[in-house]
Order: C-alpha cells, then structure tokens, then sequence
C-alpha cells in the first residue's frame, strides 16, 4: 500500500520523505488555509519533495470554471494531480482531464455507488473519507471493502486512496482489505513505527551495551 502525507507542511513532508515511506501528497483548501501560504508556490515546493502524485484541488462548482483553475494548476508540475469533488460537474471535470492524460484525484467520497461513478469517469484516484464515516456513526471499513469488491468485479483502474484516516487501525485495515493507497496526516504515519516492546527491547539492548564497555569504531 502507498502511503501519502495528507499535509501541505513543506517541513512535516521532507522529514517524512527522508523515511521512505513517502509516494505522494495530498492537500485541499483547508490544508492549504493551514499552511499560511500561496497554494502556487506550496505547490510548487511540494511537488520538489516527492516525486509521486501531488493532489491540487480546485475550488471552483461547475465544470468550465474547473477547467480552467485545473489548467493553471496542472502547469506547476509534471507529478501534479488535480482534485475535484464527487459532483456532476466535478466528474464531467474528471472525464475531461483524464482523457488528456492528467491525473484526477475525485475527493468527498461517501458511497461505493459514489465510486463505482467516479470509476466509470475514468478517475485516477477514489477518496473515500473514512474518518468522517466514523464520526456519523457508520462504518468506513465497510465502504472500503464494498469499493474494492466492485472495483475488482469490473477490473476497474482507479486507485484507492482512502482518507481521513484518524489512527493506525484505520491504516492496518485498510491494508488488510486491499486499498491501493493511504493519505493520513504526519502523526499517523509516526504513530506506525511505534510500539511499546520495541521501545522496551531498545533501552534493554542498550543497557546491556553499555555495560560491556565497548564502542563500535
């Protein structure tokens, strides 16, 4: 499974990217807001860090006003993707994009009929939000396994980038039932490398180092 940084904190993604574990970016507006920066050049630094997918979103609602935003943000970088709600115009948006060969993130997913649409308008990427399925009292596994299931029935190519993750297990899961990727804010790529044994195991090993005397080199 891929993992994205779901962040436009140029910081946070190249202490990340310096790990290895980092295939992409994700942003959008409220990201962006966050950032305290100009979205062209966020964008741009972003887009230098990584050389996997950068989600861009529009901000415009209907499909001509997409176009163009998405014209001016495609151009920063060749590993741009652009971001455009699940919306009528936001898939008609979507169609357009990806027969020119850009690659098209469809973000605000709720459903699997949702992304059996987005699917079918040609999407690189389906962002089902799983954290905000949690938060209404449904399951965002569930979404997660009736999406990969009806992708694999019709051999589908859109990825599966779940987001809002909120905690570790919503990675582990999503993992177990297939998801292609998942985009989760630093913390929860941090929270992934601990685990109290290990730690305990170090300080052992240490201990015990320290008192043979040695040093290495």
């Amino acid at each position: 499974m891929k993992f994205f940084v779901d962040t436009a904190d140029t910081a946070e993604i190249a202490d990340l990217a310096a790990t290895g574990m980092v295939d992409g970016v994700t942003t959008n507006p409220s990201l962006i807001k966050k950032s305290g920066r100009d979205i062209m050049e966020v964008t741009r630094e972003i887009c230098g860090l990584t050389d996997g997918p950068v989600s861009a979103e529009v901000v415009a609602l209907d499909h001509d006003a997409m176009m163009k935003e998405a014209e001016v943000l495609r151009k920063i970088a060749d590993n741009v993707c652009i971001k455009v709600p699940l919306t009528v115009d936001g898939l008609k948006t979507c169609k357009a994009l990806t027969s020119e060969g850009t690659m098209v993130n469809v973000t605000l997913c709720f459903s699997a009929n949702q992304a059996l649409l987005a699917a079918k308008a040609g999407a690189s990427f389906i962002s089902p939000f799983v954290g905000r399925h949690d938060d209404n009292g449904l399951d965002g596994m569930t979404l997660i396994e009736d999406i990969r299931l009806i992708y694999d029935n019709y051999a589908f190519e859109t990825e599966i980038l779940v987001a809002s993750i909120r905690h570790p297990i919503h990675v582990l899961e999503s993992a177990r039932i297939g998801a292609d990727v998942g985009t989760m804010p630093p913390h929860v790529i941090r929270g992934l490398f601990k685990h109290v044994l290990t730690d305990k195991g170090l300080e052992g090993f240490l201990k015990d180092w320290k008192e043979t005397g040695q040093n290495i080199g």
